[in-house]
């Protein structure tokens, strides 16, 4: 972290000698950024999109399915008593108990996670959470009692944490804030298509039930455990570190001479054009405890929270117990027929994502309107799911969950890219860090409450007509606490941001001391409307 990364750190603080260089930084972006041939920009960024989005994908397709894949397991052989429940001899209340384990460590580790990811190697830490994630998998296959179900579900939380909010992080040293949502978007289609992919793939592995002396669920965390390694070691060649400025190379020193050394993201003259494009939007510098106090202590983060808290709760409920669920609707369906409608749901959510999230950067403006749409498309499916249909033909109910699946899509990548564009331009790097590590691991509490309390959680649920009435409708009130703090945060941006003449791109430090905003970074504000952030 020296002055080959973006952001010299003397570029913001420091003596008189240092103002007169930062005058003439700013001189000579603004005269780079006065010629910037706006389509060269464009294909810079989606020639890095080439390289960073589509690992982004992989690891994250196999963490989502390594995490998840439980839910599966409790109706995988059910008609053979090969299912998670009658191979360990465990209770429905047990597994939402080892489900919920995994959220409790989630949410503890994630903040500490993305601090020590902003200090040391980005795409070394990274690396180290995949090949974790694939080793505890791996030991998944292993477990034959409730205690060790307990505790590799335990290390699962603690390894995994700060994966998704330190991927959030990560775009922000490559992208302005603008540009983060749609990539969230792109890679977050991961978890969708993992969760139709891992239930359509989990009929196959119910076919290879006893080869080996293993049985289907066993094959499954076995054979996910071992690529999801694999693929986390192959990140320590494939994923750049910081970006870098041109002409200069990074330091190897002290631990970082026994890591694979990975190739710059872009060379030559794209890697020029990439460095002058994203330091008028902010300059990185090493943050302080004062500058990580600030950041928490900013009211923008609780909003967020909630927001989060909700959908991601009804996200990882659906997921964990959607053949749960499903199986209420119709309890003579096979553990293979779950599974293959188990699919559609992720299916849905996945075209969402495609069509929302785009929509949401270009008019950025209304996020709190590309949120609450969707969530409240959530609400109705799963009224219907609760109460449609009849004894004689319940197929509505499943309507309503495709319905559900529509409206997660765009969610939490809304959440997370409003997260990067409010804490960048007020709190720089570690501002993302600290706020997308909150935001992700206090939210998380409602995937706590999703697994633990709710559906097997809670018997006496499943009783009645309404298969589950209590739990839906608990996750409805959930959901209406996330679009009722969307428009407060939406009231509260616009009685207390920042004046537009006040901020640019540039970080709070520089702000701090006075210095004007470029050019470049007037026009962001013009453009983007980062001012009234």
């Amino acid at each position: 972290m020296g002055d080959d990364v973006i952001g010299n750190p003397q570029t913001c603080r420091g003596t008189p000698s240092d103002g007169a260089k930062l005058h003439e930084f700013h001189q000579d972006v603004e005269v780079a950024v006065e010629n910037v041939d706006i389509a060269r920009i464009e294909k810079v960024y989606n020639k890095l999109d080439r390289r960073i989005v589509p690992a982004f994908w992989t690891l994250y397709f196999l963490c989502s399915a390594i995490r998840s894949n439980i839910g599966l397991a409790q109706t995988m052989n059910l008609d053979s008593g090969h299912d998670l429940s009658s191979v360990l001899n465990i209770t429905p209340k047990q597994v939402s108990t080892g489900l919920a384990l995994f959220y409790v460590c989630y949410c503890v580790f994630d903040f500490p996670s993305n601090l020590i990811m902003s200090r040391l190697s980005p795409h070394v830490w990274m690396s180290r959470i995949v090949v974790a994630v694939g080793i505890v998998g791996s030991c998944m296959a292993a477990m034959k009692a409730v205690w060790s179900f307990y505790l590799l579900r335990l290390l699962l939380g603690i390894v995994i944490a700060g994966m998704w909010p330190g991927m959030s992080y990560y775009l922000t040293l490559f992208y302005p804030p603008f540009r983060t949502g749609k990539r969230i978007g792109r890679y977050f289609t991961a978890a969708q298509v993992s969760a139709a992919v891992v239930g359509l793939v989990s009929a196959g592995f119910q076919k290879m039930d006893g080869l080996g002396g293993l049985v289907g669920f066993q094959w499954m965390f076995l054979v996910y455990g071992l690529v999801g390694f694999l693929v986390g070691v192959s990140l320590l060649w494939w994923l750049p570190d910081r970006p870098i400025r041109p002409g200069q190379t990074g330091k190897r020193t002290g631990w970082r001479k026994f890591i694979p050394e990975s190739k710059p993201a872009l060379t030559g003259e794209d890697a020029r054009v990439h460095y002058e494009d994203l330091t008028r939007v902010y300059h990185r510098r090493p943050w302080t405890l004062q500058d990580l106090l600030a950041a928490l202590k900013d009211w923008r983060i609780w909003p967020l929270t909630i927001m989060y808290f909700g959908v991601v709760g009804v996200g990882i409920g659906v997921q964990n117990y959607g053949t749960v669920i499903i199986r209420g609707i119709n309890p003579d369906l096979t553990g293979v027929q779950l599974s293959l409608l188990f699919a559609p749901i992720w299916i849905m959510d996945l075209i969402a994502i495609l069509l929302v999230t785009p929509l949401s950067d270009r008019f950025h403006h209304h996020r709190a309107l590309f949120f609450s749409v969707p969530v409240s498309l959530q609400i109705a499916g799963l009224l219907v799911t609760t109460f449609a249909g009849s004894s004689s033909n319940s197929w509505a109910r499943y309507g309503g969950l495709l319905v559900v699946g529509f409206g997660l899509g765009p969610t939490v990548p809304i959440t997370m890219t409003w997260t990067n564009e409010i804490f960048q331009t007020r709190h720089g790097e570690v501002g993302v860090a600290a706020a997308s590590a909150v935001v992700s691991g206090l939210g998380n509490c409602g995937s706590i409450l999703t697994t633990y309390a709710l559906y097997n959680g809670w018997p006496s649920d499943a009783d009645g007509p309404h298969k589950y009435r209590k739990s839906n409708l608990v996750m409805v009130g959930i959901l209406c606490g996330s679009i009722a703090s969307a428009f407060a945060m939406t009231v509260l941006l616009g009685l207390f941001g920042i004046a537009k003449k006040k901020i640019s791109g540039l970080s709070s430090a520089c702000e701090s001391e006075g210095v004007a905003v470029d050019g470049a970074a007037r026009r962001e504000i013009q453009q983007r409307g980062f001012g009234t952030l």
